[in-house]
């Protein structure tokens, strides 16, 4: 029997779906030409599609030699490491299920490609490994170009532009109002810590996913939304400088600017969620706008008694006063949610997810959904091995022809 091969291109960042929508594993020499071509349409400098297309290449050369051979290729993760390698792994079993090859060409563009190759050797034997190469006419040519578009990607602009003119306008506003240079320390060090935690990353993350478009009425929103927080932290700070002219105590100081800060932000909140609703509207993804509902429920929870606690604390308030309120806060809250998670159910149960592909957030195909039980919170995904997973239906970030879980 003639042995079995694959051409297999590898793009471990996953250009393929941030840039083109295309969620791996790509099957066939059809469906890796369209890839390729749809990847360099939207970015005619990305070497992932001249892998691809090398590998198309070689797939037709090896069929010209009387060759059994078959071609894939396999994504992982735009942030590399582990969720890369697992999102590569899972897709590489899919692959091989598929084909059932008896040994591989791997085709790819440059080292951190190659992270991928322990991982193919566990599962197939690899024969050999073609290495794409950009050309250009100089090596200082390719620094200068390669230098350059990165600085256009917002990653590392941050890090080269945007970090050092942070700090010049804090020392300068610092200088200004006569801060000294402890107020810029202190935020240089909270900026760090949320770098060395991750937390930059999420609020990037969340920004992006705001929608900010002048063209859009959510655009109205999301100004007043920041506006009214402006005026929050002014009222807050307000408050704290003339409470401080009568005491000193840390305790009232702190309790009486959160009053004073909480007297517009929830209006700034409300604002906020309205846009996000419009804008999940907008994209019909009417599951996610519901799921606003519940936030809301929790923020409305939070920030009453975050209010009721400083005016306590303050002695605005009697004790059972603060219990009193505190528990309408709390039942107003739950109401919300609970409204929010049947209006929930019933979208799911209007939505016809059965049978629907089921992909996750980085892109990655995971399988589709067998069944899908409202009351409890639960969808079930069979995948390409036959194997379920079940998923809580929170997890659920769009809903439309394929499905999208993180």
């Amino acid at each position: 029997m003639a042995e079995r091969l694959l051409v297999l291109a590898v793009d471990i960042d996953n250009d393929l779906y941030r840039k083109a929508r295309i969620a791996g594993p790509v099957l066939g020499k059809d469906a890796n030409l369209k890839a390729a071509a749809k990847l360099a349409l939207a970015d005619p400098q990305d070497p992932d599609s001249n892998t691809i297309f090398e590998a198309v290449k070689k797939y037709d050369e090896l069929k010209k030699k009387g060759h059994s051979v078959a071609i894939a290729t396999v994504t992982g993760a735009e942030k590399e490491g582990f969720v890369a390698d697992s999102a590569v792994a899972r897709q590489l079993d899919i692959v091989i299920d598929r084909f059932k090859p008896d040994s591989c060409v791997l085709v790819t563009d440059g080292m951190s490609d190659m992270r991928v190759l322990p991982i193919l050797k566990s599962r197939i034997n690899v024969n050999s490994v073609d290495l794409v190469r950009m050309k250009q006419a100089e090596d200082l040519e390719g620094a200068y170009f390669t230098v350059f578009e990165k600085l256009k990607e917002p990653h590392y602009a941050r890090i080269v532009f945007g970090i050092p003119a942070v700090l010049i306008l804090l020392f300068a506003i610092s200088y200004y109002f006569n801060y000294g240079w402890q107020l810029p320390a202190a935020l240089i060090g909270a900026y760090l810590l949320a770098k060395g935690f991750g937390v930059e990353e999420s609020l990037v993350s969340s920004f992006r996913g705001l929608g900010f478009s002048i063209e859009r009425l959510s655009f109205v929103f999301y100004a007043s939304s920041i506006i009214f927080f402006v005026l929050s932290l002014i009222i807050g700070y307000g408050t704290y400088t003339s409470t401080l002219t009568s005491t000193t105590d840390p305790i009232t100081l702190v309790a009486s600017a959160v009053e004073g800060f909480l007297i517009l932000f929830p209006v700034s909140l409300v604002l906020y969620l309205v846009g996000r609703v419009l804008d999940f509207e907008n994209r019909r993804q009417r599951y996610r706008a519901i799921t606003q509902g519940t936030y809301t429920g929790y923020g409305i929870i939070t920030i009453a008694i975050v209010y009721l606690t400083a005016a306590w604390l303050i002695g605005q308030v009697y004790f059972w006063q603060f219990l009193l309120f505190s528990g309408i806060a709390i039942v107003f809250g739950y109401l919300v949610s609970w409204l929010s998670t049947a209006l929930r159910s019933r979208a799911i149960k209007r939505a016809r997810m059965k049978d629907k592909q089921v992909i996750n957030d980085i892109g990655a195909y995971i399988g589709k959904v067998a069944a899908v039980d409202a009351k409890r919170g639960i969808m079930l995904v069979k995948t390409e091995y036959g194997n379920t997973i079940r998923y809580e239906i929170d997890r659920i970030t769009s809903v439309s022809e394929r499905i999208i879980v993180k």
